[in-house]
């Protein structure tokens, strides 16, 4: 058994068996019998329980969630309000479909979000169950109002996989691959980043590059701008390794888009509600896009998103779009605890925390040769792996092997991009587990060190 910690505090982790246990060994076997083979599973864990910012497996070890359920459960798992709300909800009415019928919390929480969304003009809402929903609905939404067809979306971004969020995804070819042809129309650009020139060498002139790229080679050679009816971007992209553009390409779209009367579409699925430190990655940019696509994060775990755009934009009639389950009435309770919370002390929390773990992962190019770009916002944080001092060479062998010695010492992480390890924890993380957790995380690096 390798790196076995003692159970000493239940806010922290413990593995007591083997990994995976006998009961999880049972479960993945049965699992691999009749479920999807299509699941990416980095590692053997069999989930039971939660609370917080730990998960208890199918043996009873106890791991620190540095995933947040895939950023989901921003308020930590089972948080007691959220669980309360959802149970009284639950006894009073479990579904009736917003689509056809009114209830008022799901006003309320229109009215909520339409408040929260960056900018200060009147907001419309659209319910749906998922970031992909809420994606495909800002898609329908923006070739309806503008009467155009087509779509400029970047390199490394992801979107969902439904065949519309699919088309806008530029993350993993195996994504991609046997579902062609896709919606056509979507045509792709470099992200505001380009990888050799990370490492603060020249992040604004890339930024102008990038979005100079689409006027002078997209717009000008390929698809004429009056056709284009939006630009969807990832104010922060997660899939793609958690790149933090400069405010400038912002701006530039900004500019752009103006420009060619091209609406601008904000996925912040991932990036929203408080992940970075603010309510909206938009924000750190003053960033306020026409469209916001909201879900992972709304609502404490239960399946919901919504589609924010600016009211004159949403005015398609009835039966244009729709959802049976979007806005159910019991992810909408879940929803109203979950902001309630965030804007009392999550969205601070995940502010300070991750400006401490920033502090300390930004050491690491100068104490690990492996260790390139370490960037970030609130708790939303990348390392990238890299094989030679230039920081050019990537090494997704040495991330990939950093995630398993961290689930074998009791923390839960994944990768992201190509060669990056993404943190995104609960937003209730503590002090002390986001020590426990850097500290845990330079012992693997050290083990890669001498292993190298």
């Amino acid at each position: 058994m390798n790196g076995v910690v003692p159970a000493v505090r239940p806010d922290l982790p413990s593995i007591t068996t083997s990994l995976p246990g006998p009961r999880a060994r049972a479960i993945i076997e049965r699992d691999h019998r009749v479920l999807s083979p299509s699941f990416t599973r980095p590692y053997p864990l069999v989930a039971a329980r939660g609370s917080g910012a730990m998960v208890e497996d199918a043996d009873g070890n106890r791991f620190l969630d540095l995933n947040a359920g895939i950023a989901v459960v921003a308020a930590g798992h089972c948080h007691p309000r959220i669980v309360q709300a959802i149970r009284e909800q639950a006894e009073k009415l479990i579904h009736m479909s917003g689509t056809d019928f009114y209830y008022e919390n799901m006003v309320e929480l229109g009215e909520r979000l339409a408040a929260l969304a960056p900018g200060q003009s009147p907001k419309r809402v659209y319910f749906g169950n998922s970031g992909a929903e809420a994606v495909e609905a800002a898609m329908k939404m923006a070739r309806y109002h503008t009467g155009r067809d087509k779509f400029i979306a970047f390199l490394g971004g992801f979107h969902g996989r439904t065949l519309g969020a699919l088309s806008l995804t530029g993350s993993k070819a195996v994504q991609r691959k046997g579902f062609g042809p896709l919606v056509p129309g979507v045509f792709h650009a470099p992200y505001a980043y380009c990888y050799r020139c990370a490492y603060g060498r020249q992040p604004e002139t890339c930024a102008v590059e990038c979005v100079k790229h689409i006027e002078e080679t997209l717009l000008a050679s390929i698809v004429p701008a009056e056709e284009v009816a939006a630009i969807v971007l990832e104010p922060v992209q997660g899939e793609g390794g958690c790149i933090v553009p400069p405010p400038k390409f912002f701006d530039e779209l900004r500019r752009l888009a103006a420009k060619h009367g091209i609406l601008l579409v904000a996925d912040e699925v991932q990036s929203g509600m408080g992940r970075t430190g603010r309510m909206w990655a938009s924000d750190h940019f003053d960033f306020v896009p026409d469209i916001l696509a909201v879900a992972k994060g709304i609502a404490g775990g239960m399946p919901l998103s919504a589609t924010i755009a600016r009211a004159e934009l949403m005015q398609w009639g009835p039966g244009a779009h729709a959802s049976t389950f979007g806005g159910n009435p019991v992810s909408v309770s879940a929803a109203l605890a979950t902001i309630e919370l965030l804007e009392q002390e999550l969205v601070d929390n995940a502010a300070r925390i991750g400006a401490q773990m920033l502090e300390r992962l930004r050491e690491w190019p100068r104490r690990f040769d492996f260790v390139g770009d370490v960037r970030g916002l609130g708790l939303m944080i990348g390392v990238e792996f890299v094989r030679d001092r230039d920081r050019r060479e990537r090494a997704p062998q040495l991330r990939d092997r950093l995630v398993q010695l961290a689930f074998e010492r009791g923390l839960l992480t994944l990768g992201a991009g190509l060669n990056t390890l993404r943190l995104s924890p609960p937003l209730v993380i503590t002090r002390d587990q986001a020590g426990f957790a850097v500290d845990t995380l330079e012992e693997c690096l050290t083990i890669l060190q001498r292993e190298m």
